[in-house]
């Protein structure tokens, strides 16, 4: 397991070396001049000399090469730039909105997994029963239904009911624990239902291929309690696909809950990806993007981890 380990981690460090020259240089690609509409933006009218005084102080004016040096010198060391808009490191910046994203994330990839290891396992034990029939509407329904739409109608139903939304301002988790949960439960759960639906049909198909294989035959045919072969020989090999989901499901909601976090309102990097293609701060994007790459690669990680222990042949042939 260590050898296995350790050959991942340094397939880890070229591959964060690919994303982030290939990041910098897609970002410059972008039409359209940062500095430029920030000064319009500021001061209406603005000549050409003044923006290129603006370019140069911010070094934008410097080649390119010597700003893909800075870049991949000041990465190691946490420092991804300043801000072309408020002129403040983009360590400040991210770090400040980042964390009530993971919580959204971790706690939607939460439900998700809550409500569809149930669903899933059920469907699969029940197939072609009533029961299967049910829950494949659920997560057809979970499919059909776009998170932000799902949203809407968590909000009117708030308001029917409660007669109140979720507080605007998101609490600390540790300071208050409650309101924090209260606050990002529903978009939380507007997220997940559709995620659950993934999984828990990936795991429905996963479980059937696996209980139509030889071994589960031959286990039952030893004469184990059905509960021993669907647990110890069947979910273990058809939690393998199911992680996988789960994983990139997670590292994708980090980034990619930009019009979620618009409809509850929560100042997450969702609305700071909107900001920045909004002001056309290319430094922040070029951060947000590289901050979200990374954690596909790092997720994927441990997911290739997670696989090794739930399948010792996995690193018995790596």
């Amino acid at each position: 397991m260590l050898r296995y380990t350790a050959q991942r981690l340094l397939l880890v460090i070229p591959t964060l070396i690919a994303v982030a020259i290939l990041v910098f240089f897609l970002v410059r690609v972008l039409p359209g001049d940062p500095v430029e509409v920030k000064l319009i933006g500021e001061f209406g009218d603005v000549n050409p000399e003044l923006i290129y005084k603006e370019r140069k102080r911010l070094g934008l004016e410097d080649p390119l090469h010597i700003q893909f040096v800075n870049f991949m010198v000041g990465l190691p060391q946490g420092d991804m730039g300043i801000s072309l808009v408020t002129e403040r490191p983009l360590t400040e910046e991210i770090g400040a909105r980042i964390t009530i994203s993971i919580e959204l994330a971790f706690f939607a990839t939460l439900l998700s997994v809550i409500i569809a290891f149930p669903l899933g396992t059920a469907a699969a034990l029940y197939r072609g029963t009533w029961f299967d029939y049910v829950i494949r509407i659920i997560t057809i329904g979970g499919l059909a239904v776009p998170s932000f739409w799902f949203g809407m109608l968590i909000i009117m139903a708030l308001l029917a009911t409660v007669g109140k939304l979720p507080s605007l301002d998101t609490a600390g988790l540790f300071e208050d624990p409650m309101a924090n949960l209260y606050t990002l439960f529903w978009p939380a759960l507007s997220v997940g239902y559709r995620y659950s639906s993934v999984i828990a049909r990936m795991l429905r198909s996963s479980i059937l291929e696996v209980l139509a294989e030889d071994y589960i035959r031959t286990a039952r045919a030893k004469g184990l309690y059905e509960r021993i072969v669907i647990v110890k020989h069947g979910m273990r090999n058809a939690l393998l696909p199911t992680v996988t989901v789960v994983g990139l499901e997670f590292a994708f909601l980090i980034g990619g809950l930009v019009v979620t976090e618009q409809v509850f309102n929560i100042n997450g990097i969702g609305k700071m990806f909107v900001e920045a293609v909004q002001f056309n701060d290319m430094t922040m994007l070029q951060g947000l993007v590289l901050i979200v790459a990374t954690s596909f690669v790092l997720i994927n990680l441990l997911v290739d981890l997670l696989y090794a222990a739930l399948d010792p042949r996995i690193r018995y042939q790596a």
